[in-house]
């Protein structure tokens, strides 16, 4: 079995940009390549054009094209030629594709194509309930009409897909993103800085980062000593037209709460897991994801998390067992939650544990790879 990812971000230091999708897509094609499954990864909209292997993983960059006109087509018909090469003399029995923007619009691909709701325009713009190009929603839907199956990550996310793009008598099959256990390990849970609280996440309103300065403000008036530390690149912010939401969040926080907060700004992923280990609590107040990649690698390495409620996040979290699920305008619940897991380590432990558990359970790569193997197989001939 050879199995095609086309992708514009994945995680390596040649490659321009890599978030959540580019890490879920990296733990999956590495546990595909240790199962003995021939994995190619084409990773589009780069810099240059190179061919390099890494961890079992062939890799291609495409080299970025620039068109006077018609870009939207000639790009990606493009992809659709440089992809076809490969896929006749490789041999790739199958292509996967992200749904964002809608990519394998206008592709004739010589494989079967599956596409996995990451998170389309159309999705995002539903929870947000803001309006979407017309553009956007035409290359998504055309890109939907060419798969021949779907993969989502949550059944929340495969539902909405479902009913946004009007899908009938296709298949959509819920696998979970997968993490591998291995590389999220704390053997000191026990040791963390008391008091400090954690986002990760780009700053972006539809993460909820516009929540956290009421709700730190809270948790501040009741816990003293308490600091917010922000990990993510900033982002331009739609409803304001501001081009950096991290100053909108400034502009939100009470005079007295800014000294107890530090922006990072985009680290290496490695010391990322560093401050997650740090962390006392680590929240996540989201309006709008598929999954939420930093939330279960949070659980992983035992952490109490404060999580938003919506649809997705209840495949995630055991709601008072393994973190907590709260809307994130609820202010005052939100940080009622994040209170008592500071003020009480016993509560903070158990919740740690117990969220462990719950990723071993449902999120090993271990157990998602071979789900993924298995649907695979349903779509080659």
């Amino acid at each position: 079995m050879h199995i095609a990812f086309l992708t514009s971000e994945y995680p390596h230091e040649r490659v321009h940009h890599a978030a959540g999708i580019g890490t879920s897509i990296k733990n999956l094609v590495v546990a595909l390549a240790k199962e003995g499954v021939t994995v190619s990864v084409f990773v589009y909209g780069q810099d240059e054009e190179a061919v390099f292997l890494e961890e079992g993983v062939k890799i291609y960059l495409i080299k970025n094209q620039k068109y006077k006109v018609f870009g939207w087509f000639l790009h990606r018909k493009y992809i659709q030629n440089y992809l076809n090469k490969y896929i006749v003399s490789e041999g790739v029995d199958l292509v996967e594709a992200p749904d964002w923007t809608g990519i394998t619009a206008f592709m004739d691909l010589k494989a079967p194509l599956v596409i996995r709701f990451h998170g389309s325009d159309t999705y995002f713009c539903h929870l947000e309930q803001r309006k979407q190009k017309l553009k956007n929603f035409w290359f998504e839907k055309l890109a939907i009409a060419k798969a021949q199956a779907f993969i989502a990550p949550t059944r929340f996310a495969g539902e909405l897909s479902k009913k946004l793009f009007g899908i009938k008598n296709k298949k959509i099959q819920t696998i979970h993103y997968g993490l591998e256990l291995s590389q999220f390990q704390n053997n000191t849970p026990l040791v963390y800085e008391k008091g400090l609280i954690l986002y990760i996440g780009t700053i972006i309103r539809k993460k909820g980062i516009l929540e956290l300065p009421a709700i730190f403000n809270k948790v501040r008036k009741k816990y003293p000593g308490t600091r917010l530390v922000l990990i993510g690149s900033d982002s331009y912010d739609i409803q304001t037209k501001s081009k950096s939401t991290w100053k909108l969040v400034q502009q939100e926080c009470h005079n007295e709460d800014l000294s107890s907060i530090s922006y990072l700004g985009k680290i290496p992923y490695r010391e990322v897991q560093e401050y997650i280990k740090k962390a006392h609590v680590c929240v996540f107040p989201t309006f709008a994801e598929t999954l939420g990649m930093v939330t279960i690698e949070s659980m992983a390495l035992q952490k109490p998390v404060v999580n938003s409620n919506i649809g997705w996040a209840q495949e995630l979290i055991v709601d008072d067992e393994s973190g907590y699920l709260v809307y994130p305008k609820e202010h005052d619940m939100f940080a009622d939650k994040i209170v008592g897991l500071l003020q009480d380590e016993n509560l903070c432990s158990s919740i740690g544990r117990n969220a462990k558990t719950r990723v071993e359970t449902v999120f090993d790569i271990k157990k998602t790879v071979n789900q993924n193997v298995d649907f695979y197989k349903t779509l080659i001939g």
